[in-house]
């Protein structure tokens, strides 16, 4: 029986200018010949590696488009919405051109929200493209997407040519608005809201009553669903067609909370607002298009930085860490930003090392390869740099070259971790690294690497195994990690006493409940009653969302990833998962803080804090987390 929710995804193909006119009879064929396609939130797609993968429709959620070449430049070219059409670059070729523009790049999709993408393949579209109407409503469509993109583009390229000026990494939405927002009345007919939206050269128009306070929002949308579509222009006024459920934001907003509110409420345009008074408009192309613009001279250094000049490198992203703290962004906002460019220092470095063997007569890799992190790297949680956590795997080789390839990625290993010294990262005291045999080797040595792991479960293969789940693929071939990827899950699959014994461990490592003598497991010298942030909190947290990840066969993912995933899978409730995010937030802005602060004061840096020295809200907070912990842990023995 079909479902309230296919029947609204079909209507909606229904509706789409591609099926404008088709039988009832031809719809249901055509229908039957594509294919629906659920992604979650943060879900990566590589797209368009053939152009018979057609067109892609969101019907619900939201992704954003970006095209990355051979060398791993990525450029966001637009974020698209429901109702709207994915790979347009492919009508060319669809029309009868023999090459495509996008050959010799890729185009990749992130999902921003839960999605449900409709794929529409090769024989759909070439088949509606011979009636002249679908070719006309898909024009228009694509002038208009072609306009947005160029403008992102030409903002971008623009922001290029400011390397080196000074600008503030975090911005404000005053510093991204439009100003002043171009309103209408309330009774402003449509003739006249088309004209200045067309010669003003906007998607969008707030709407006033007499005393100028904002009651709306008229959007290109709107006038098609609720004007265009209905046939009768004449009859409506501003009052009837705008939305009246306003989100506004405030113009002293940070860039990221104004995108995440158009994130979470799927919209493009946001008003801004100082009391009730109207001041101006920011949509999301502002924000795409302005979103590396900070960021422009910080991925110059990296991008140029020689071995010899890897330590610059450090110091300009502590200033960048540095002005983020003393402008009390989000935790999790400011991880984002700092993981993001530890991530391209890293990969930075392989393709050095890389480099550095090809100089020295080794040639390139002889086979596809990738490189994984590990540790708080690959949990997106580094701020400072930390001791390296790596690992090498490549394809697996024949006996007769197995020598020579298996010397090879020794070498690259090494060399890796000479350059990541370089640039700050100590060496790991545990030999965690891909210079070191046990971390390093074929798909094939892996899986066995994994199942000896498994049937000794000793406690330093338990050790191995936790620092190896937190694994996050940075560098090296795709369709490599993707085999590696699903090797895994499948030997995972097989090693349930493995799990087991990992969750015993955690087991002999209580959390304590607020109901107990909270402060009774956390004393210190002198008797002085201190918490380790990462033994007693971050750690455990981590532990017990790695194991129930494998369970639910979730890996490769952050933390957070990790909950989301749990949540989906119905092993957290909504509730639970809230509480775990804030706990995780506490744990990582406290820890964030303190080290921070021992940096600045050029003293050793630990994570033990000393409760006498918190003020009373800390320490309550402390304990909510501390519970929250306790109660996964429990969570965990309770499943296992």
């Amino acid at each position: 029986m079909e479902t309230s929710e296919q029947r609204e995804f079909v209507d909606k193909v229904h509706d789409l200018p591609l099926f404008k006119g088709v039988s009832d009879e031809e719809f249901t064929s055509l229908l039957a010949a594509c294919k629906l396609t659920y992604y979650r939130r943060s879900e990566k797609v590589d797209y368009f590696q053939t152009p018979n993968e057609g067109l892609f429709i969101i019907l619900r959620g939201m992704a954003e488009i970006s095209i990355t070449d051979d060398a791993g430049t990525s450029i966001i070219l637009e974020a698209i919405q429901e109702g709207e059409i994915i790979g347009f670059s492919n009508i060319a070729y669809y029309l009868g051109e023999v090459n495509r523009p996008l050959d010799r790049h890729h185009l990749k999709m992130e999902v921003l929200e839960d999605s449900y993408c409709l794929q529409i393949p090769f024989s759909v579209v070439k088949q509606r493209l011979a009636y002249e109407a679908v070719r006309d409503a898909l024009l228009k469509n694509m002038s208009t997407r072609l306009a947005n993109v160029y403008a992102s583009l030409g903002e971008q390229a623009k922001s290029a040519e400011e390397w080196g000026v000074s600008t503030p990494y975090v911005r404000r939405v005053e510093d991204l608005m439009n100003t002043p927002a171009i309103t209408v009345y309330e009774d402003a007919a449509i003739e006249e809201i088309a004209r200045i939206m067309v010669e003003r050269s906007i998607s969008s128009l707030m709407v006033v009553d007499q005393h100028e306070r904002l009651t709306g929002i008229i959007t290109e949308k709107d006038l098609v669903q609720r004007v265009i579509a209905q046939g009768s222009a004449n009859s409506f006024i501003a009052k009837e067609i705008m939305t009246k459920k306003l989100y506004t934001v405030s113009r002293h907003d940070y860039y990221y909370e104004v995108l995440a509110t158009m994130y979470k409420y799927g919209v493009k345009h946001l008003p801004v607002v100082e009391g009730e008074r109207l001041v101006g408009v920011v949509t999301l192309s502002n924000l795409l298009s302005k979103r590396d613009r900070g960021s422009m001279g910080i991925l110059k250094t990296i991008e140029e930085a020689s071995f010899n000049r890897l330590p610059v490198v450090k110091a300009a992203i502590y200033d960048v860490l540095s002005n983020l703290i003393s402008d009390d962004i989000s935790t999790i906002h400011t991880l984002e930003i700092i993981t993001k460019l530890y991530d391209r220092l890293a990969r930075h470095c392989v393709q050095s090392a890389i480099q550095a063997l090809e100089q020295q007569g080794l040639g390139l890799p002889p086979v596809p390869f990738g490189w994984y992190q590990m540790g708080s790297g690959a949990r997106g949680e580094q701020f400072m740099l930390t001791d390296q956590d790596h690992f090498l795997v490549y394809a697996d080789v024949d006996e007769e070259n197995a020598e020579q390839i298996h010397h090879y990625f020794a070498m690259l290993g090494e060399e890796i971790v000479v350059h990541l010294e370089q640039a700050g990262y100590t060496r790991c005291f545990g030999k965690m690294m891909s210079s070191e045999a046990i971390w390093r080797g074929s798909i094939s040595q892996w899986q066995q690497r994994l199942r000896t792991w498994a049937l000794k479960a000793t406690d330093n293969y338990i050790l191995l195994g936790y620092n190896f789940l937190s694994f996050r693929f940075l560098y090296g071939n795709a369709s490599l990690d993707k085999h590696f990827s699903h090797m895994v899950q499948e030997q995972l699959k097989k090693s349930q006493t493995f799990l087991y014994y990992m969750a015993q461990q955690e087991q002999n490592k209580p959390i304590p409940q607020a109901s107990q003598s909270f402060l009774a497991l956390f004393k210190g010298k002198g008797k002085r009653e201190v918490i380790d942030i990462k033994k007693h909190a971050l750690f455990p947290l981590h532990h017990c969302l790695q194991i129930l990840g494998v369970h639910k066969n979730i890996i490769n993912r952050t933390p957070l990833q990790l909950v989301d995933g749990l949540v989906e899978k119905g092993e957290l409730s909504v509730g639970f998962a809230d509480d775990i995010r804030h706990a995780y937030e506490v744990a990582l802005r406290t820890r964030i803080q303190m080290s921070w602060k021992k940096h600045l004061r050029n003293e050793k840096i630990t994570t033990e804090i000393q409760f006498e020295s918190l003020r009373q809200w800390e320490r309550d907070e402390l304990r909510t987390m501390l519970t929250t912990v306790h109660t996964l842990q429990t969570h965990l023995l309770a499943k296992l």
